[in-house]
Parts: structure tokens; sequence; C-alpha cells
């Protein structure tokens, strides 16, 4: 057996292969990554007087939201908690507040600028916090989908349902092509809705939080799903593929909650016998099968808290959550454990640390608007038509 020589290989590395290779830097995804001006190191101790100084300096002008899944050192600085949607409404709740500090990721920051007032400004620390989910599905893929979709004969039989987590141009794909959004803790509902209009769903960008309600909580099989690949011609599937099934499936998913496995729970009920495992439904199938309990960020939360002294969880989303409620729930007994062996944060969701969050504060304090997320007028009113149908979910 031979080998070909290195040198024999007229190859050149494109600019996405010198990306993952770490060679070189994408300027979209690197955009709001420096701060003018010299700031501390994010251990120093100054930034929190400085961040507590800029925000009372604002005052009700500003009103700052915190994922779930920020770090300790920012959400302390958080005037509401919360999920991506529960956080967004919040912020249309204070009509009053000129400024809204987005502590998550992009497609949040758009949801709190579609949802509230034209005089409100949303700003997001560091734009290259986004999210690799919402990622997955662009503008130009989901048109071609539907391109597919129409030649197959089925587009006016398919309901778009998109996640929360997507951004503001699927959102506005959805609100245009009669669809609606849905969050973790409202799936079933929205996709009975949808199955009232037509009779196939196109599930936009996480396969596995529509896999999972439409087989764990609606009752189809397995072969009632497809997963349309955009990165294969006719999404890698067949017509009479996408004319038998029910749902269709974007190839997308939480790098997070993708990485948990049916080994992970295994492992943990053999180290702690007892253990109760909870695990967010952006987790794959077979995971979400072999866990005791299902559930959104807050459905893990209102657990947690229902639980009684002495009960023993493995939790399977986001480690900085799951650090959180294990100190919270400490003192009454409770053992929390993260599922996974290997810790994983939500990386783009870190981006967003004390130094942004000083650098935004005092920026807004001095006058200077920065890193505000504005979505256009036409984008904003089909995602904004997608959002008002499932506010009217019943």
């Amino acid at each position: 057996m031979t080998t070909a020589q290195p040198q024999e290989l007229d190859v050149q590395p494109t600019p996405l292969a010198l990306l993952l290779l770490g060679r070189e830097a994408d300027p979209r995804s690197e955009r709001g990554v420096d701060c003018p001006g010299e700031l501390p190191s994010p251990s120093d101790p100054d930034l929190v007087a400085r961040a507590r100084a800029a925000k009372e300096k604002l005052g009700d002008k500003v009103f700052v939201l915190g994922h779930h899944y920020q770090r300790d050192e920012v959400i302390q600085f958080a005037d509401v908690t919360g999920d991506s949607f529960k956080l967004a409404r919040d912020a249309a709740a204070r009509p009053d507040a000129e400024y809204i500090v987005f502590c998550g990721v992009h497609f949040m920051a758009e949801s709190a600028d579609i949802l509230t007032s034209d005089e409100q400004k949303v700003v997001l620390p560091d734009l290259a916090a986004g999210c690799s989910m919402a990622d997955m599905a662009t503008a130009e893929q989901v048109a071609e989908c539907w391109d597919v979709l129409t030649e197959a004969g089925i587009a006016e039989q398919v309901v778009p349902v998109s996640y929360m987590n997507s951004s503001a141009d699927i959102k506005a794909f959805t609100g245009k092509h009669g669809g609606t959004i849905c969050t973790s803790s409202n799936a079933k509902r929205a996709l009975d809705w949808a199955f009232e209009q037509g009779e196939k769903v196109l599930f936009l960008p996480d396969q596995h939080l529509g896999r999972n309600t439409a087989v764990r909580d609606m009752g189809m099989s397995l072969e009632d799903c497809v997963v349309y690949n955009p990165h294969r011609p006719n999404g890698g599937l067949t017509a009479e593929e996408l004319r038998a099934a029910k749902m269709i499936l974007w190839r997308g998913h939480c790098s997070v909650h993708g990485r948990f496995s049916l080994e992970s729970v295994q492992d943990v009920r053999a180290r702690i016998p007892g253990v109760n495992v909870l695990v967010h439904p952006e987790c794959k199938h077979e995971v979400v099968a072999a866990a005791d309990h299902v559930g959104s960020t807050e459905y893990i939360i209102k657990a947690l808290e229902a639980a009684p002294a002495g009960s023993k969880w493995a939790i399977g989303t986001e480690l900085n959550l799951v650090r959180r409620l294990a100190n919270r729930f400490a003192p009454e007994g409770k053992e929390i454990v993260f599922l996974d062996r290997t810790v994983c944060f939500c990386s783009t969701m870190n981006r967003i640390d004390l130094p942004h969050l000083v650098w935004a504060l005092e920026s807004l304090a001095e006058g200077n608007l920065v890193n505000r997320i504005e979505v256009d007028k036409e984008t904003e009113a089909f995602a904004k038509l997608a959002l008002e149908r499932m506010l009217a979910l019943p």
C-alpha cells in the first residue's frame, strides 16, 4: 500500500478550512469582540464596582436582562432572569426603559427588538454572542427548502413551526408562510395548532425538539419524521420520502444539549443510585427516552424547587445553570450534578462577560449607544406575526 506525499497534492486551503483550523478569523462572527479603551481582566474586582456605578447612573433608563445560561458574574446585574422568550416579554413590559441590555445571544436580542417599541434600543454587549443552532438555518437555505417542498407538490400542505432559538429572518419566513413560533415549553401546543392548519410540519431549526415533541408527546412514530439536510441536494430526501412524512425536521441542534448521550444517562445511574435524570427536550431522542423527566429550562427550575430534601438529580442542560441550581439547593439537602462527566458551557453565551457588560453600561451612561440590535421593518412585521400566533395559542 502506498500513500500520496503531501507535496504531490495541489490543494489550497479555503478560508473556511483555515477558520476551522484556527488559523484565520471570520469577521462576521468576530464583530464586537473588541472593546475600545482599556479594560481590566474579568477577575479584577474593580469591574463589579464599575458595572454597579454605571447601572446606578443610568437608573430607570436601563433594563438588564439575564438569560439562565449566563455566568454568575454577569447574572448578578440582571433586573430579571429567564429563558429567551420570557425575557423578551419582560422587555416589552418595560416601555419606559430607553435601553434594554440583553445578556444573552443574538437571536434573543432580535426578539426583544421585535417585541419592544421603536423608542427602545436593544443592546447586546458582544455582537459575537451568537447561537450555533440558530446559525444552522439561514434564510437562503430555508427558501431553497421551500422550493424543494413546492417541487414535491406538498408545500401547500406544510405549516412551518420555528423554535424561538432562530434568527429574525427565519421567524419572518415562518410568519409569511402561515406558521408560528414555539418555545421548548409550548412546542406541543404549537404543533397541535399547526396540524389543524395543514397535514405536515416543517420544524426549524432544532431537529431534536421537533422529534421529541412529535414522538414523545404526540404519539407519532420515528418513521413519521424525516430530516432535511440543507447541505445536500433536495435536503438528502426523495419526493416520496417528503410526501410520506408528517414531520420534516431541519438538520440543526444545540451544541450543548446535543453532547449528552445514552451512555451519560447509564453512567450517572450507576454512579448515583436513586438519581432522577432530568433533561432538556433539545437533547437527543434516546437521551430523552431514557430520562425520568423532560422539560424546558423553566420546568427544570420548578421541578428542583418542588423536589424533596435529600433527593438526587442529574441535569442535562447548560452548566452555568446546573451549577447555580446545585449551589442554590444544597442547603436543602438536594444533590444536583451535571449529567455528563465532561462539563460544557455554552461558549457563545459565555461571550457576554463582565468586561463587555461594563463597556456597554459605561458607554450608555456616557451617552454613547453601542452594539444596537435593530431588525428591519419588513422582517420585524412578519416575525412579529409569527410570534403573535404563538401568543394566541390556546
